[in-house]
């Protein structure tokens, strides 16, 4: 897949795409639904996605608390996996917050990037003051030379499927409810940092990762299982992670840390993907190190019974 950071650097042989239009959030069923009818709507052409980076809501409002579902770079790794050829990342800044509907269509869709189709979910919304809706998307669409689809939304449970509503299942700790609407589990990807090392010492060491500006979801203590991306323990491992500001210890910048199952090797500055398969139970302090390690043999072994259910 090929990665097109703005209108100037896409190439002429980008041109001529079938592309899905969004923010693409957690690239969830809803999401999905767009991406097919996007490669269905011109079959012979590259299947593309045009997303904005950063999300509109982060320039409109800088200080908002972190709401991101997943990563620029975890996105661009499960739309690739999806069959995307051209990622289209648009830099969401204040010239194209102030694009009126027709202009962005016009400057962005047809002549900077060429576009041959566009698909956008039913409630989609662009151009400045999101005065733009698929109607008029099909409307300058027909002005300009592209075609335009409209997809219906994905409903679970008699509701929409929504990036709102999956955040709102993990900050309730429900990763299951999650999993459903997204279709596959929901992770938190990054570079394993250096920490404390406290967990070693106790007999859990962890690979460490900052949550950055991503959505916290319940803090507490999950079954995992881990994807090792790179380097030489790559591969896919069970563990159990906690995911916090360990109280016990007077620290407060939320991270996860995770306890991989019958694993001995250094991780440190590999990405590795990790995926909340069960909620087990919420963050507690305890009174003495004894009792927390006590309660991490109980996490473990209770975590093992909840991925071997799972498999």
């Amino acid at each position: 897949m090929r990665i097109i950071r703005g209108v100037d650097a896409a190439r002429p042989e980008d041109r001529g795409a079938t592309a899905a239009m969004g923010n693409f959030d957690g690239v969830h069923r809803g999401h999905r639904a767009v991406l097919e009818l996007a490669a269905a709507a011109a079959p012979d052409a590259p299947l593309g996605v045009v997303t904005f980076d950063p999300h509109p809501r982060r320039f409109f409002q800088p200080d908002a608390e972190p709401f991101a579902l997943m990563s620029f770079e975890a996105k661009a790794r499960r739309l690739e996996r999806l069959g995307v050829e051209r990622l289209f990342a648009l830099p969401f800044d204040a010239g194209l917050a102030a694009l009126t509907p027709a202009a962005f269509c016009e400057a962005v869709l047809a002549e900077g990037l060429g576009l041959r189709h566009v698909t956008v979910g039913a409630d989609f919304c662009f151009g400045k003051g999101r005065a733009g809706d698929g109607a008029t998307l099909r409307a300058e669409g027909a002005r300009l030379g592209f075609g335009a689809t409209l997809a219906p939304l994905v409903a679970d449970g008699g509701e929409p499927v929504s990036s709102t509503a999956i955040r709102s299942a993990l900050r309730e700790g429900r990763p299951e409810e999650a999993a459903r609407m997204l279709g596959h589990w929901h992770r938190i990807e990054g570079v394993v940092e250096h920490g404390e090392k406290r967990g070693r010492t106790l007999g859990y060491p962890t690979a460490n990762l900052s949550l950055g500006d991503l959505a916290p979801p319940k803090f507490g203590v999950y079954a995992v299982k881990v994807d090792v991306l790179d380097g030489p323990h790559a591969g896919q491992r069970r563990g159990v992670a906690s995911l916090g500001v360990r109280p016990m210890f007077g620290e407060n910048r939320p991270n996860l840390e995770t306890f991989l199952f019958d694993f001995s090797g250094d991780l440190y500055g590999a990405r590795i993907s990790v995926a909340l398969v069960a909620f087990q139970r919420p963050e507690l302090k305890f009174e003495s190190v004894e009792a927390l390690v006590r309660q991490m043999d109980e996490d473990s072994a209770q975590a093992r019974r909840l991925l071997a259910a799972a498999a």
